[in-house]
């Protein structure tokens, strides 16, 4: 594998006259918006279109950043995305919570439910700027009562009682791929929890994953009110699993599948606690078969189905923990196959606007001090 990408990313970089060049540009500028900064991104590589989620908008282009539509109107955090090519839509994190940063979102001019939902758009009938999230039909919701649940607990650790169990702040990773431990197979929709950095709580080091059969989600979803939140969605997930990284800042910000390496990437806020490395980004190896285990400072569960980080990054001799300090991936992450992937570049105007440049990516090899390199 690692040949080959070499191979790859040496042709693209040798030769304007690649195919794959001219599907795949080396930049996608985008924005700058007058909205929250960019969330995630995904990539319809049969159709080119990108769409990208800055925290209350949709925004679909093309391969050259040519805006196509955009939907609006949400006033909750829509965070990563990615793209369903068994049925054409995409799939995102939508929060509503009633704290500093959802009134914050609304500008304080309403009071929050607290619902945490996974946004579906149909795409391809985004075919103009400002289309309604809630009127023009193109967005369904599905209701996550077990974030719910989590976010609404109270649990009692060694040193006291916690608000949110597992650290829980809601969700916010996104992607498709096989059941952790197959290799193929059906394609669930993995789901990772936001996690507050409490320095002082012990239940908070583990990136807590969710997976769901969406195949069987149609009778769930409905057209979202935001003024008469709904609750209908599946009372349990297929299956729960943890990946113990250490505590990080809000959780997985983005998480894609590489169904060629077999990985699960997940892209993170540095945490903040001395005794773990506190790395960018992770990686959970997804040939592994997860196993039943305690968990770490979680004396309310008995055992989790734990899964194993790839065996390869830098390594904290501490912990055996192993990840990368790597700059980017926070705010967006798409893997277009081929060992090419598309990285979120986010910046900021001077006046506030928020914007992107989408830069294409490939990985530079398993043993690589950093796992990926910009194509210039």
């Amino acid at each position: 594998m690692m040949v080959a990408v070499a191979a790859l990313a040496a042709s693209l970089t040798a030769s304007a006259q690649t195919p794959m060049m001219h599907i795949y540009p080396k930049t996608i500028k985008s924005g700058p918006f007058n909205t929250g900064h960019i969330q995630g991104i995904a990539v319809d590589t049969e159709k080119g279109y990108v769409y990208y989620s800055y925290t209350t908008i949709l925004i679909k282009t093309d391969l050259q950043g040519n805006i196509i539509g955009s939907v609006t109107g949400l006033l909750g955090h829509l965070g990563d995305l990615d793209f369903n090519a068994k049925d054409g839509r995409v799939y995102g994190s939508l929060e509503y919570k009633n704290d500093a940063i959802g009134r914050g979102i609304v500008g304080g001019k309403m009071e929050l439910q607290n619902a945490f939902y996974i946004a579906i758009f149909d795409v391809d009938r985004i075919t103009r700027q400002g289309m309604s999230a809630e009127r023009d039909g193109i967005m369904t919701t599905v209701f996550l009562p077990t974030v719910l649940n989590d976010y609404l607990a109270t649990v009692e650790c060694e040193n006291g009682k916690w608000e949110h169990r597992l650290g829980c702040s809601g969700i916010d990773g996104v992607a498709f791929g096989p059941k952790f431990g197959k290799e193929g197979g059906k394609q669930m929709l993995t789901v990772a929890y936001g996690v507050y950095g409490d320095r002082k709580r012990t239940d908070n080091d583990y990136q807590v994953l969710l997976q769901y059969d969406v195949t069987k989600w149609k009778k769930y979803e409905r057209t979202l009110s935001q003024h008469n939140m709904h609750s209908e969605g599946p009372a349990k997930p297929n299956a729960q699993y943890f990946a113990y990284t250490g505590n990080t800042t809000y959780g997985v910000q983005n998480l894609e599948y590489d169904d060629d390496l077999k990985v699960w990437w997940m892209a993170v806020y540095n945490g903040n606690k001395p005794e773990f490395p506190n790395y960018s980004l992770y990686a959970v190896d997804g040939t592994a078969k997860p196993t039943k285990q305690p968990l770490k400072g979680v004396p309310y569960i008995k055992e989790g189905n734990v899964v194993e980080l790839w065996p390869y990054g830098l390594e904290h001799e501490a912990t055996g923990i192993r990840g990368w300090m790597f700059g980017v991936g926070s705010t967006g992450i798409a893997y277009l196959g081929n060992g090419l992937y598309y990285f979120s570049h986010n910046h900021k105007t001077q006046d506030g606007l928020q914007g992107s440049n989408i830069r294409l990516h490939y990985f530079g090899g398993k043993d690589a001090t950093q796992p990926f390199q910009q194509l210039k």
